[in-house]
């Protein structure tokens, strides 16, 4: 029997241990595979780069838990910067589970820093009804989230004491995996000229060019590729970074198994 005929016989099993291995090993090692900064991604961090320390950032879950292995790579890096910078954090949710994501992910990064929670970071919850909170924190804060979501009034937090309404905050930063960037560019930034930032899904990334280029947006991070790309700039692989690896990996193997077949197909044809 020739290569190409063992080739057309090939056990699938080994294509999937080769997928395995592909996938496994550069989560597990670092390989550090090459990846291009996009303009959108380095606008949104040199943006953040010009602000001062104590400058207040605001940060919305928007998203669910199904894009999480986009989404939490992604709020790391930026919150990573945000925190290495001494800027000050408020953050939010306008979906529900974005809520128990959402203080999670800010506490967890926060202490990697040594920040204090209602100094240096609070987090405000969850709020429904997206038109009405957003619309609502351009005139009062303490109107929309009366407490915290540990339940304790945000006038005993010294950081909400410095924020009113957006006239305090210098960005707005929703992490999401649908179209609430778009409301909060109709009503934070058409009404209220606060800048904003989207980091959303790979998907939805062509949705949000338009915003760019008219300037309602200052950027966006896109998918775990634009999350690999914000480590890069911070100069921080994280678990962006090893899962790009990964995925370009499995890539490789996929392409290379399919030029396997259709060139094995190719010579088994001349043959006959």
């Amino acid at each position: 029997m020739s290569i190409w005929e063992k080739a057309k016989t090939l056990d699938r099993r080994i294509i999937f241990l080769f997928m395995f291995l592909g996938v496994g090993l550069p989560l597990l090692a670092k390989i550090g595979l090459p990846v291009s900064v996009t303009d959108d991604v380095r606008n949104v961090y040199n943006y953040i780069e010009k602000l001062e320390p104590g400058d207040i950032v605001l940060v919305s879950y928007d998203h669910d838990t199904g894009t999480l292995p986009e989404m939490i790579p992604m709020s790391d890096a930026i919150l990573r910067h945000l925190f290495k910078k001494d800027i000050r954090v408020v953050g939010m949710a306008l979906r529900a589970e974005g809520n128990g994501i959402g203080r999670q992910n800010i506490r967890r990064t926060s202490a990697e820093f040594d920040k204090t929670e209602g100094t240096d970071y609070v987090f405000l919850g969850f709020r429904p009804e997206i038109t009405a909170a957003i619309l609502g924190l351009g005139t009062s804060f303490e109107k929309v989230f009366p407490k915290d979501d540990r339940g304790i009034p945000v006038g005993e937090l010294p950081l909400m004491n410095e924020v009113s309404n957006y006239n305090d905050v210098k960005l707005v930063i929703s992490v999401t995996d649908d179209d609430t960037p778009v409301y909060w560019v109709n009503y934070a930034n058409a009404r209220f000229k606060v800048k904003v930032v989207a980091g959303l899904t790979a998907v939805m990334a062509t949705t949000f060019f338009p915003f760019i280029d008219s300037g309602q947006m200052v950027g966006m991070v896109a998918g775990l590729k634009g999350a690999a790309e914000y480590e890069k700039l911070i100069k921080t692989p994280g678990r962006a970074a090893r899962g790009m690896d990964a995925q370009s990996i499995a890539h490789l193997v996929m392409i290379g198994f399919i030029i396997i077949g259709n060139v094995a197909f190719i010579m088994r044809r001349r043959g006959k």
